[in-house]
């Protein structure tokens, strides 16, 4: 007697039994086109059970799917690491600025010529005066653009547009971060903008514009803002 056999609801002893069946009696698969087709077999030449263009295609389609998945991990790794390497060129272009009209040009210079972006601006709060070529603000509307506490922002952005002059009607997505600039701090905002719809999504990561803007707002308090 096999453990099969004494099992209480006899599922395992059928199965046994089936096999025991097919075993003793292969024609029941062979001669059962139907049941070939089913099971996504078919018998060679040789008398011999092989695989079906049916199970061909599902391993194809395996094979497709775990190759798509591999490209776009090496595509995202080759696009982080070009990211990255443009960053770096950028930071060293950023830092040879003369003063802040210069740091405003060569922002929308990086954003055009490195990052493919249709431009970027910076611009800066308050009443008092803004450097030539900074876009200006008033009190408060930094947190309208953002939202309030929010240190950055990226995807659609219809109030900001018009901070693109006569670029906006071209602006699709946008990407933007807080910045405080001088003593006493001013609260200013650096704003990428892209003409392409999902350029900038509200899913994507902000470290990289941070970090752009940690760096502005560093090279910047080196000048005493003038107008």
């Amino acid at each position: 007697m096999t453990p099969a056999s004494i099992r209480s609801d006899g599922r395992l002893h059928d199965l046994d039994h089936l096999r025991e069946q097919l075993r003793d009696n292969p024609s029941i698969v062979r001669d059962d086109p139907d049941l070939l087709r089913a099971l996504g077999l078919r018998i060679d030449a040789a008398n011999v059970v092989d695989f079906g263009p049916a199970a061909l295609a599902r391993v194809a389609e395996e094979a497709r799917r775990e190759s798509t998945a591999r490209q776009s991990l090496e595509d995202t790794a080759r696009a982080n690491f070009a990211a990255q390497a443009q960053t770096h060129a950028a930071v060293v272009e950023l830092l040879d600025a003369r003063n802040h009209s210069d740091l405003a040009r060569r922002v929308d210079h990086i954003a055009s010529h490195r990052f493919g972006l249709l431009g970027a601006v910076v611009a800066l709060e308050g009443p008092d005066r803004v450097p030539a070529g900074w876009r200006t603000l008033v009190e408060g509307q930094i947190d309208l653009i953002l939202g309030e506490g929010r240190d950055a922002r990226m995807g659609p952005a219809p109030t900001a547009i018009g901070l693109f002059g006569a670029r906006s009607g071209e602006v699709r997505s946008m990407a933007m971060a807080r910045m405080g600039i001088g003593a006493p701090e001013r609260g200013a905002l650096i704003a990428f903008a892209s003409d392409v719809e999902d350029g900038f999504t509200p899913d994507m990561g902000p470290e990289l514009i941070s970090f752009l803007a940690r760096v502005i707002e560093r090279t910047a308090e080196r000048w005493p803002i003038l107008a």
